[in-house]
């Protein structure tokens, strides 16, 4: 179940957030912080998938620590600011992935910007993914380069030998080239 933190300066308007997020469809663990600091202590002990700031905080109007959200997490971060004030909040923290949604809230706008929130966190997800699976084919390029040096310097082989002679180990011990390539250098003979 998604986790939800709402930060806002009294119980109230926790409350009354939480009834709204409720009203409006909204299943998720809510849990509450009433400070700028409180809710970075938060974000350090969980995993949250929306941030909702209501500003202001009493440490602080809310902004900074809506940015540091967007920035440390992968939390959709949204925050609550007075209309007459949200188009200058939102040119301050847009550029950091902060959506701004003015006071009152409208239910309308309200649901549209949590659209658009799990949609970018959803897709900042999938990409994170992606790196991650890219970061460790290059790792596995990496190592079966250093292998074939390795062969190269300690068994003169030709670069195509090298390269053929992991694959065939790949092959035979039913490996990837890359736990041959890893066994090359930590050692292990060629043969």
């Amino acid at each position: 179940m998604e986790r939800i933190l709402i930060v806002s300066a009294t119980e109230k308007s926790h409350t009354m957030l939480a009834q709204f997020l409720t009203s409006c469809g909204v299943q998720a663990q809510l849990c509450h912080a009433s400070s700028g600091a409180a809710a970075r202590r938060a974000l350090l002990d969980g995993v949250y998938g929306l941030v909702l700031v209501n500003t202001p905080l009493p440490d602080e109007f809310g902004h900074e620590m809506a940015q540091s959200a967007a920035q440390d997490t992968l939390a959709g971060v949204i925050l609550l600011v007075k209309a007459e004030i949200a188009d200058s909040v939102a040119e301050k923290v847009e550029d950091d992935g902060v959506l701004v949604v003015p006071k009152p809230l409208s239910r309308v706008v309200f649901l549209q910007a949590l659209r658009l929130t799990r949609a970018a966190c959803r897709r900042l997800t999938g990409l994170q993914t992606e790196n991650r699976r890219l970061q460790q084919r290059i790792e596995g390029i990496r190592a079966v380069d250093r292998a074939k040096c390795l062969l190269i310097e300690c068994c003169a082989m030709s670069e195509p030998e090298a390269h053929a002679y992991i694959e065939q180990q790949a092959m035979k011990r039913r490996r990837t080239k890359r736990e041959i390539a890893e066994a090359i250098i930590q050692g292990e003979t060629p043969g």
